[in-house]
């Protein structure tokens, strides 16, 4: 899709000042990463270390002419271009992304957890494919800018959504959730990363599953109780926990390991199933578990699941081969 500078001053509310109603298709952040200048739009972010400010002057040198801007930047020496005056440039980028997600009604996977997060997502991609059109967070964009970039890439041919959103510290889940609005929702596991950025384990996981607020249902470790009770408060549709806990949906029964295969048996709706998956580490099998019951959930065919995980490749030999 993509959107007049009118129709985005509307959707950002804020001062403009437009001499060339143009189409904007693509949202830029990096200096170096032109391709497409006329049709894309500068956002001047502000970080730690650098000021897209200080970029405005090269990028506009390099054929762009639509830019969001602070409040304090001087634009006067740009009389041919397209500003946008707001208070905050990120929450811009991620009001537009969110704008832009709402026009969508497919079926939106969120992803989040303190390990797995990516590996779980291209799994997915490789086993839902050729059931699907995916759009998907490319490799880790899971930050506050990396999610809403994902989501800008949505387009009417794409029949799944499949993003990942993580966070280093309280406050920031609510802006993903609001930009990914994630109709199914998976929780990998709440490990150790990112600590220093919570008062304790509870904060953090309250933290993570505001992705999951209006989710219509959810896959998660069903063997961990701190994270039972925290889905237990949520009004779910469905929840659809694996583990060896006798009350999870994906009831597992055993790992049986050799030097290069894991075979899984477990138990689902009172029938005993298996999987054998080409990992044996236990990051690995664990992040296979999730996607079983993800499929399961998404009432794939136990058949093709059986096939296709037996064919999952490690994410970094993937990535190298495209």
């Amino acid at each position: 899709m993509s959107y007049s500078i009118q129709q985005i001053a509307n959707i950002l509310n804020a001062k403009s000042t437009i001499v060339d109603d143009v189409i904007i298709e693509h949202l830029l952040i990096d200096s170096r990463k032109i391709s497409f200048p006329k049709t894309s739009l500068f956002f001047a972010l502000a970080g730690p270390r650098r000021d897209g400010h200080q970029f405005i002057e090269e990028v506009y040198e390099r054929g762009v002419r639509s830019f969001v801007v602070d409040k304090n930047y001087d634009y006067s020496n740009y009389a041919d271009a397209n500003f946008f005056v707001v208070n905050d440039v990120l929450k811009a980028l991620q009001q537009l992304a969110a704008f832009h997600r709402s026009q969508f009604n497919i079926p939106v996977i969120g992803i989040t957890g303190s390990n797995g997060k990516t590996i779980v997502k291209e799994w997915l991609h490789q086993l839902l494919q050729n059931s699907f059109n995916i759009v998907r967070s490319p490799r880790s964009y899971n930050s506050q800018v990396g999610v809403p970039l994902s989501v800008w890439q949505m387009n009417s041919q794409h029949t799944l959504g499949n993003f990942e959103a993580g966070i280093s510290t309280v406050d920031e889940m609510q802006n993903l959730q609001e930009i990914i609005q994630p109709t199914f929702g998976i929780l990998t596991n709440i490990g150790n990363a990112h600590d220093d950025g919570f008062e304790n384990r509870t904060q953090k996981i309250k933290e993570k599953f505001k992705l999951f607020a209006n989710v219509e249902i959810l896959v998660f470790n069903g063997d961990d109780e701190e994270i039972n009770g925290q889905v237990n408060l949520l009004n779910l549709t469905n929840k659809f926990s694996w583990g060896k806990n006798a009350n999870a949906n994906l009831q597992i029964i055993k790992f049986t390991k050799d030097n290069l295969t894991t075979t899984i048996d477990a138990t689902y709706k009172k029938e005993l199933i298996s999987i054998s998956v080409p990992f044996v580490d236990e990051a690995s099998v664990q992040n296979a578990c999730t996607c079983w019951a993800t499929l399961l959930a998404l009432n794939i065919d136990k058949k093709i699941i059986e096939s296709g995980i037996k064919q999952l490749q490690s994410v970094e030999m993937r990535m190298q081969l495209q």
